[in-house]
C-alpha cells in the first residue's frame, strides 16, 4: 500500500511541472495573440494605403475622361465657327455688302447666331478695320482696326482660324472669345477679317453639368497660359495668365496630356488635374476635383474599418471567440467598398461613352464620323462645292487574323490607321473607323482628283508598312479603297447614307479587280 505522505508530494510535483510548463504556454500564447494583432494591425494598414491608392487611380482615369469630353466639346465649338467663318469669308469674297446681296449676308448672319448656341456675335471688317456686315439687328459702323486679331490678319497671309483672347464686344460689351478668318481680294491683297465671337456662358453651361464636387475646378486656355473660363467663374479671373501655375507647367513638361496631383496656385487647394491639349487648336482644357474630396469617402471607410480592427483587437485580448463575427464585419466593409468601385467604374464608362475616338485605333469613332457626315453632306449641299468620300479596308484582314492572331490583328489595324492618318491634311478633313478592318475618310470640298490622290497616298502609305501577309498574293498586308465624289442634291434626293453605299460600291469593285488598289466615280452636280 502506498504511502499517503508519498502520494501527495507526488501529486504537488505534478502541479509544480503542470505549472512551469503552463508558463511557457501562456508567453507563447501571449506572443502569439501579440503577433497576431500586430500582423492585423499591418494588414489594415496595408489595405487602406492600398484602397487609397485605388480610389486616387480610379478617380485620375475619370479626370482624364471628362478632359477628353471637354476637350471633344471645345473642338467641335471652336470647328462650327470655323465653318461658319468659312461661309462669311467665302460671301465676303465673292459678293456685294452692298444692296440685297449686303442684306442677304446680314440675314443670313443673323440666322447663323440665332441658330447657333455657342455664338454671341458675327462680323466682317473691311481693309481699314471699318465694319462692313454684322450679325446684329442693325448695322452699328466702328472700326476694330486696333484689335490684335486684326493686325494679325493684316500682318500673315494664312487662312486658318484665329482663336483669339477674350475680349469684351464693343457692341454688346459682353466677355466673349474672337474666332477670326482673313478676307482676301481677287488679287491676294489683304481685304478684311470676318470675326465670329464664342460665348463663354456657352462653356460655363456645359461644365456646370459636370460633376467635380464643391471645390472642383474646370478651366479653358490658350497655349500661352490665357484663361478663357475657369469654374467657379469670376469674370475678372478671364484674361489672366496661368503660365506659372502648376497646370500650365505640367502640360509644358510631359506633352499634350496628362494626371497629376497639384497645388491651384490660385486657391492653395490640393487637387488631382488631368488636362488634354485640343487637337488642332491652341488650347488646353484641365479639370481637377480636390483631394480631399476625393479621399472624403475614403476617410470614412477608414474611420469605419479602423474601428472595427480595434474592436477586433480587444476582442482578441479576451479571446477568440469573436474573431469569426469581426471577419464578417470586415468582409461585408469590404463588400461595401467593392460595390463604391463598380460603381465608380460604371461612372468612367458613362464618360468614355462622350469620347469621340475610337479606342484601339486612335481615329475618329463611327458615331463621330457620322455626324461629320451628315454636317458636310449638308455644307456641300448649300455650297454646291463637290465632295469626296473614301471607304477603305485591309485586304484578306480575316485571313491575317486567322494565321497571326488577333492581339498581332489589333497591332496591324493601329498601324494601318495610322497611315491612313497622314493621307488627309486638312482640318475639315476626317479619318474614321468605320467598323472592324473598314475605315472612312471625309475629303469635304475635294474633287475626284483630289480625292484619289489622297486614296492613292493612304493606299501607297500602307503599302510601304511591309506588315508581312504570308496569306495575300503581294505576301504584305494592303488596302482597298473605293472613291466616291459628287455634288449633293439641291432638291434633298439624296442622304448621307447615300454616299456611303456609293464609295462602298466602289471599293467592292476595287476589291473585284485585283485588290491593293483604288476604284472610282465621280457625279456630276445637280441642277437647282
Amino acid at each position: 500500500m502506498q504511502d499517503p505522505d508519498n502520494h501527495a508530494t507526488d501529486h504537488a510535483d505534478r502541479l509544480r511541472r503542470l505549472d512551469r510548463l503552463r508558463q511557457p504556454m501562456v508567453v507563447r500564447l501571449g506572443v502569439l495573440l501579440g503577433g497576431f494583432c500586430l500582423l492585423l494591425l499591418c494588414l489594415h494598414g496595408w489595405s487602406l494605403w492600398a484602397s487609397r491608392q485605388h480610389q486616387l487611380e480610379q478617380t485620375g482615369i475619370s479626370t482624364a475622361n471628362m478632359a477628353r469630353a471637354l476637350a471633344s466639346h471645345a473642338e467641335r465649338s471652336i470647328k462650327i465657327g470655323g465653318g461658319i467663318l468659312s461661309e462669311i469669308v467665302e460671301r465676303a469674297e465673292h459678293d456685294s455688302l452692298e444692296g440685297e446681296s449686303g442684306e442677304r449676308i446680314h440675314q443670313r448672319m443673323q440666322a447663323i447666331v440665332a441658330h447657333t448656341p455657342e455664338l454671341q456675335e458675327v462680323f466682317i471688317y473691311g481693309p481699314d478695320g471699318t465694319r462692313l456686315a454684322s450679325s446684329l439687328p442693325k448695322l452699328v459702323r466702328g472700326n476694330n482696326a486696333d484689335r490684335p486679331y486684326f493686325q494679325y490678319h493684316k500682318t500673315h497671309t494664312d487662312l486658318g482660324v484665329l482663336v483669339g483672347k477674350p475680349i469684351y464686344s464693343r457692341s454688346s460689351g459682353v466677355l466673349a472669345v474672337p474666332l477670326s478668318r482673313r478676307i482676301n481680294r481677287p488679287d491676294g491683297s489683304f481685304g478684311g477679317v470676318a470675326m465670329a465671337s464664342l460665348k463663354l456662358q456657352f462653356f460655363g453651361k456645359f461644365y456646370d453639368s459636370f460633376d467635380v464636387g464643391p471645390t472642383g475646378t474646370i478651366l479653358l486656355a490658350l497655349d500661352d497660359g490665357t484663361l478663357l473660363y475657369r469654374r467657379p467663374f469670376k469674370e475678372s479671373m478671364v484674361g489672366s495668365s496661368i503660365a506659372e501655375g502648376p497646370v500650365y507647367q505640367l502640360y509644358k513638361k510631359h506633352g499634350p496630356v496628362g494626371t497629376a496631383m497639384l497645388v491651384s496656385r490660385i486657391d492653395g487647394v490640393e487637387r488631382l488635374y488631368s488636362y488634354r491639349h485640343l487637337d488642332g487648336f491652341p488650347m488646353i482644357v484641365a479639370t481637377a476635383q480636390a483631394k480631399s474630396e476625393i479621399l472624403a469617402g475614403w476617410w470614412v471607410a477608414v474611420i469605419k474599418m479602423s474601428c472595427v480592427v480595434l474592436f477586433a483587437v480587444a476582442v482578441l485580448a479576451w479571446g477568440g471567440k469573436r474573431m469569426i463575427g469581426q471577419l464578417r464585419v470586415r468582409e461585408a466593409l469590404e463588400d461595401e467598398l467593392r460595390r463604391a468601385r463598380a460603381s465608380l467604374e460604371v461612372h468612367n464608362v458613362s464618360l468614355r461613352v462622350l469620347a469621340d475616338s475610337d479606342g484601339l485605333t486612335g481615329l475618329a469613332n463611327r458615331r463621330r464620323f457620322e455626324e461629320t457626315l451628315a454636317t458636310e453632306h449638308e455644307r456641300a449641299r448649300r455650297s454646291r462645292r463637290p465632295f469626296s468620300l473614301i471607304m477603305t479596308d485591309v485586304d484578306f484582314f480575316k485571313k491575317y487574323n486567322d494565321r497571326y492572331g488577333h492581339v498581332a490583328g489589333d497591332a496591324c489595324l493601329r498601324l494601318v490607321a495610322r497611315a491612313i492618318a497622314s493621307g488627309p491634311h486638312r482640318p475639315a478633313d476626317l479619318a474614321a473607323r468605320y467598323g472592324g478592318e473598314e475605315f472612312a475618310v471625309i475629303l469635304p470640298d475635294t474633287d475626284l482628283d483630289g480625292a484619289r490622290a489622297v486614296a492613292e497616298k493612304i493606299r501607297a502609305a500602307v503599302e510601304a508598312l511591309a506588315i508581312p501577309h504570308a496569306d495575300s498574293p503581294t505576301g504584305f498586308v494592303t488596302l482597298s479603297l473605293g472613291v466616291y465624289t459628287g455634288h449633293a442634291a439641291i432638291d434633298g434626293s439624296d442622304v448621307p447614307s447615300d454616299w456611303v453605299a456609293a464609295a462602298d460600291g466602289m471599293l467592292y469593285q476595287a476589291k473585284a479587280g485585283g485588290r491593293n488598289r483604288l476604284a472610282a466615280r465621280a457625279r456630276m452636280a445637280v441642277a437647282a
